[in-house]
């Protein structure tokens, strides 16, 4: 007799739950995978979803080119954000908040910054459930670390991530990224595997949103705790922990010189840009690979610590 009377009061709009979906999608594969994950909310009687793209005031480019690409590095690991359309939300409270991000140089992506520290994002979360969706490469550790701070400051609590990863091993990434962030091409090609997450992976994160679905049907996103354990919304390579550390480090060093060459786009900045790449790509085939054979010695003697590592980071959705 509930479950009937819930769903003739749901026609009308009652006791249906409201969640709010925030994303920033380049290349479009980050929301092929907020479609695939909350598809079962779109189809649930129950749930009343609302999408919102966050468009930045000035477009960046896509794909990119090599100087507007490395413009953004400093902006972005810096955490300034950019300037924000408002968004046009009617809802002034939702049961639920879902954002979908993509990482840029270890970092959220700039526009996703940018809405999470206007006004209107604190209005939105403040006391709300918060659940992150992540697609990249395989480094996007601190990246999530960064977010947390963001999410914390407007108030929001988070209760999940799930993060979908490249297809191709981290080497194999080197190449097929770079292309598809310059070219727009991602393809398989000789002997590299197609660049992103798979249509599988995409696919199968429909689970999440079945899992939600059952979830606010009972109410528990009131308790504010994980909804999506035991699905293997995450898993993180601790082998690689270090290096994003390493490597957040190294950025800020960099982006920090970046900014204080001159202003976007200057001579300047275009120049220690330019030596910023030939740093890196030395880095990349000097220090990367000998960092790469000094941990896999090391790290039988710091399995225990690597676990924590894993466990800490894997919060809170865990696998």
């Amino acid at each position: 007799m509930h479950d009937i009377l819930t769903r003739r009061l749901n026609c009308f709009g009652l006791f249906m739950k409201k969640v709010l979906v925030l994303f920033h999608s380049q290349s479009g594969q980050l929301e092929s995978y907020i479609n695939s994950s909350t598809e079962p909310l779109r189809a649930s009687e129950e749930v009343k979803i609302d999408y919102f793209k966050v468009e930045p005031i000035h477009k960046f480019p896509y794909p990119w080119s090599f100087y507007s690409f490395f413009d953004a590095f400093p902006e972005a690991i810096y955490m300034n954000g950019c300037e924000i359309k408002p968004l046009d939300i009617i809802e002034d409270d939702y049961d639920l908040i879902i954002i979908g991000y993509t990482v840029w140089f270890l970092a959220p992506s700039i526009p996703m910054t940018g809405f999470l520290k206007s006004a209107q994002a604190k209005r939105l979360m403040k006391d709300k459930p918060v659940i992150t969706l992540i697609a990249c490469r395989d480094m996007w550790v601190m990246a999530q670390e960064k977010m947390k701070v963001l999410i914390n400051n407007v108030e929001g609590t988070l209760i999940d991530n799930a993060v979908l990863t490249d297809q191709g091993g981290s080497i194999q990434a080197f190449v097929t990224t770079p292309r598809w962030l310059f070219t727009g091409k991602k393809d398989p090609f000789w002997i590299f595997p197609a660049a992103g997450v798979s249509e599988e992976d995409i696919s199968n994160s429909r689970r999440f949103g079945e899992r939600l679905v059952n979830a606010l049907q009972k109410d528990e996103e009131k308790a504010q705790q994980p909804l999506l354990k035991n699905l293997g919304a995450v898993s993180v390579n601790g082998k690689l922990v270090g290096s994003e550390k390493v490597g957040t480090r190294s950025f800020m060093v960099w982006g920090k010189l970046i900014q204080k060459s001159g202003k976007p786009g200057s001579m300047p900045r275009k120049l220690v840009i330019t030596l910023y790449a030939v740093f890196l790509v030395i880095l990349i085939l000097t220090v990367v690979p000998l960092n790469l054979l000094i941990k896999k010695l090391i790290n039988p003697f710091r399995k225990k610590a690597i676990e924590q590592s894993i466990k800490y980071y894997e919060e809170p959705s865990g696998r």
